[in-house]
């Protein structure tokens, strides 16, 4: 399995945390203190190697198919209206993470980054429709051949770091890796409504990278 470069910091890091004072313990003969923190160190190691997993996904089908960007719970889609980067009325599609969901982000569909943005903001809990604009987040919009996509990376109330690994005139494959929730637990997708329908609903379970999300109208693709 492959695990993200960014986690081994991390991962490594909460291993010596638990090894290095269990040592000293058990040199002192503190042996319920020592196997203590060999424990500790040992299950959070673990589960850091759980959380930033990377496995390898396949967009199956053809590209007028969309796919999801997270893994995750379909919590929301709406109709709205997206003036800051698309300039037309969408259908947002909101992605809740658990902790325990795949945090590497892919793109729905292919097309070259167009533009790339971080708003600072708020801390508010991700249920709430407003913390897509008013959270802390990314911005990645992705235009293809006949329509564009816009992809938020939006932050939670507790641990509060998403990231992208793009840069402007990028070009992307559907269903390719672009960054990850660092414990952030929302991702919105923003599809112009006019050049897809929708293929999800609230409640729906989806992996990011394969499971279709959206389907380009005919002409579109």
């Amino acid at each position: 399995m492959r695990i993200v470069k960014c986690g081994w910091w991390l991962i490594i890091g909460l291993l010596l945390a638990g090894v290095l004072p269990g040592l000293i313990f058990h040199k002192l003969e503190w042996m319920r203190a020592a196997w203590t923190c060999y424990l500790t160190g040992g299950v959070l190691c673990a589960f850091m190697l759980y959380f930033f997993r990377d496995p390898d996904r396949t967009a199956h089908g053809d590209e007028s198919l969309l796919v999801a960007g997270a893994d995750g719970l379909i919590r929301n889609v709406e109709t709205l209206r997206e003036d800051k980067y698309l300039q037309a009325d969408v259908v947002r599609v909101s992605i809740f993470l658990s902790p325990f969901d795949v945090h590497v982000n892919r793109i729905p569909m292919g097309g070259t980054v167009t533009k790339l943005g971080y708003t600072a903001g708020a801390h508010l809990g991700t249920y709430l429709n407003s913390a897509s604009e008013h959270n802390e987040h990314s911005s990645i919009v992705v235009e293809g051949s006949g329509t564009k996509v816009l992809v938020k990376q939006i932050v939670g109330p507790i641990v509060r770091r998403v990231v992208y690994w793009l840069v402007v005139n990028q070009k992307l494959v559907r269903g390719e890796r672009i960054g990850m929730m660092k414990f952030g637990s929302r991702l919105d997708m923003y599809f112009v409504k006019a050049d897809v329908d929708i293929l999800v609903k609230k409640g729906d379970r989806v992996r990011a990278g394969e499971t279709v999300v959206a389907q380009l109208r005919k002409g579109k693709a």
